[in-house]
Formats: C-alpha cells, structure tokens, sequence
C-alpha cells in the first residue's frame, strides 16, 4: 500500500490533544514494521543529551529496490506543541518505506510543558542535520528530504522550510552543526502560518486572543509576545530559495483558521516558490487525513524525492464525511 497516510490518528490532529499511549503504539509499531519489512532504529538522540524528547525514530527498509542512497521523508507530529509524540508517525512512514524506495524518520521535540520556543525549530532542525550526519551510515541521500507535519506539526515543517539559512533560528544542537538544516520540499497539513493573527474565533467571529496553546509556545499571548510571534511565524521567512510547498486544509477549520494557508501560498507564490494549495470543501481540522489528499501528498513526495513527473491537481476536495467536520474546539483547553 503506497498511501502516505501522515495523519493517522485523529486525537493527535487537535490542538490540546490528550496524551499519548506511546507503549501501545510503540508495541504496534513494532509489529506493523516485522510484518512488512521494516527496520526500526527508535530513540536516536539527536541533541546530544540523553532528553528522549529530542530523539528520532528511523524506519528502513530490509530489502532495498536499488543500490542508491535512500530519499527520507520526515514527519513531524501535531498536538498544539504540547502534545503528542513522534511515534504517532510510525503507520504511514512504514506504508511509505516497505516498498524499499524510502527511509522514514519521525522526529521528536520539546512540548511546550517542557520549553518553549524557539526550543521547537531547534530541536527539529537539529534532526534534520542528524539525518544528514548519518546519511553515510545508513545509506541515506542528504540532498532529498521531504518534511510533513500536520497542525503544530505543519507549522513547525512550514518553518522548517521557509527559514533555512536563518541563523538566529539553527540553534547550536546536537554533533552536526557544521550539516544543513535545509529540507528538499514541504507537506504542510492545516499549519498555523501567522502567530502573530488569532489562530481562532469564536461562535460571534470574534478573535480567541489568549489561545492557551499558542500562550504555551510563546510565553504569553501574541499580542504580548509579538516579537516572538513574528519569529516563529513560517511567514516572516517566506524567500525566492525556499523548496516546493504542499498545503491542504479544511475550509471549515475551526482549530486554525484557513486564512492561515491562504496567505502562505500566496507569499510563496509571490517569491516565485512553487506552492500548491488544495482547499477541503467544508473541512475541519481533521478533514486532512482525506484519502485524496494523500493521494496528492504521494505525487508531490515522488515528484521531488524521486523526480517522477505528476499532474498533481489542486482542485477543491470534498470532505470525507461527518468524522472530519468534527469541531476542533470541543478538544482544546482555551480562554477568551
């Protein structure tokens, strides 16, 4: 099965997400991975601390299709930056690497209980430079890798994408700090793209301003906390020498709202970066885990790891069906 199924638990999608049953999942896990060929290297420290926060998982394929260095597809997961864990990851990057053309990493970071930013676009850029320090080691192609997040996930993948070269935001973790950050293209999925705007509104339209996951990121309110919301907005970094985006999002995202997509496909566009947006008519916040959607996530990963040619559409997607039009508010602890 070729899906790229990034999205594949629906409590992980939401902001304020409940916490995650990372022995039962890394059970499953290891169970997926022995029935369809892949190998599981858990708990890489890419920090080097011993914070299993700050560690990867790296899915390999036991039968390669060629001899040539593996394109990796990373993800990272959602939760409003304080929840969730990277092994939420494992079922849609193993569907991607038992076909033996991948490597798949999932990339764990700091929640915000923990720190807060810019500890987030630390941690996941000193991954990507874990990856290239090892690309030798595992056979691995340092000049292809594709990042996808989903929500916080999606915000930290776009910022990975729109900041590379930033130094202010490379941080120092980590062995292979003399390695890249920079990623080959982006799958963002329902992302937050404006830190400095309300993510939310209210029944009225009126804006959520004390959004208490956005509040856990920056240390206060992005009214209180601007420079920082500027910092780690994807949008403020947003240049002609950023790699491809893919962004999908519900039109009826009720979580982050859609305008979030819009404006970054257009600053993208606007740089001359080749963006692509697909709209879900009617879609909340986990309307991304649309299977047409993913089929289009595929195309895109392909096109730029692979250089297989696609006409990818970006045409409007319906929604699902009633599970993806749920209210995103109903899971997230917020105060007006």
């Amino acid at each position: 099965m070729k899906l790229a199924c990034f999205l594949l638990l629906a409590p992980l999608i939401a902001f304020g997400a409940p916490t995650t049953d990372v022995a039962g999942l890394r059970k499953a896990a290891e169970a997926s991975a022995e029935r369809h060929g892949v190998e599981v290297h858990f708990d890489q420290p890419y920090a080097g601390n011993d914070n299993p926060m700050q560690c990867v998982d790296l899915y390999l394929p036991k039968q390669r299709k060629s001899d040539k260095p593996l394109p990796v597809i990373a993800y990272l997961h959602g939760g409003g930056w304080l929840a969730g864990h990277r092994i939420g990851g494992f079922a849609g990057l193993i569907r991607r690497v038992q076909d033996g053309e991948y490597a798949g990493v999932s990339i764990g970071y700091r929640l915000t209980g923990e720190a807060s930013w810019p500890a987030q676009i630390h941690d996941c850029k000193a991954a990507i430079r874990w990856i290239r320090g090892h690309a030798k080691q595992y056979h691995l192609d340092p000049d292809k890798i594709a990042i996808a997040g989903n929500s916080a996930g999606g915000h930290l993948a776009s910022l990975l994408g729109t900041s590379g070269g930033v130094k202010e935001l490379e941080g120092n973790l980590g062995e292979w700090t003399n390695e890249s950050s920079r990623v080959t293209c982006v799958v963002d999925l329902c992302g937050p793209e404006d830190l400095t705007k309300p993510l939310m509104f209210d029944r009225l339209g009126h804006p959520i301003v004390k959004d208490l996951a956005v509040v856990g990121l920056l240390g206060g309110t992005y009214e209180e906390k601007h420079d920082e919301a500027v910092a780690a907005s994807p949008l403020t970094w947003v240049s002609p020498d950023d790699p491809p985006f893919f962004i999908a999002q519900g039109t009826k995202d009720d979580r982050v709202a859609y305008a979030n997509s819009e404006a970054l496909h257009a600053a993208l566009q606007k740089a001359g970066v080749k963006s692509l947006l697909i709209p879900i008519t009617g879609g909340g916040h986990g309307s991304v885990s649309n299977t047409e959607v993913q089929r289009r996530v595929d195309q895109f990963v392909d096109m730029y790891l692979r250089g297989i040619p696609a006409e990818i559409s970006t045409e409007p997607v319906p929604a699902d069906g009633p599970k993806n039009q749920e209210s995103a508010k109903s899971q997230v602890t917020r105060a007006k």
